[in-house]
């Protein structure tokens, strides 16, 4: 479930929006929409980007507090 919302769910979008341009009626307007429709699709996937990219920093959070404490433990850091 988790890989369709990062990946399905975005490369979905990006392909209505394809279908949009290509299907849609004649003139301008469905470039515009279709285009709209492929940003809304990139902007999903760049929204799943960068919460994994705030996840890490907690897990280095973690991992630096499990380090000192350790070292208040045995005064020496885990990795000497």
């Amino acid at each position: 479930m988790r890989a369709f919302v990062r990946y399905g769910l975005p490369a979905l979008v990006v392909l209505g929006g394809i279908l949009a341009m290509a299907l849609v009626g004649s003139g301008d307007d469905r470039y515009a929409g279709g285009a709209a429709i492929i940003g809304a699709g990139l902007a999903v996937a760049l929204l799943n980007f960068f919460f994994r990219m705030g996840v890490s920093g907690d897990r280095d959070r973690e991992r630096e507090d499990a380090a000192r404490a350790f070292y208040d433990e045995h005064g020496r850091w885990p990795d000497e």
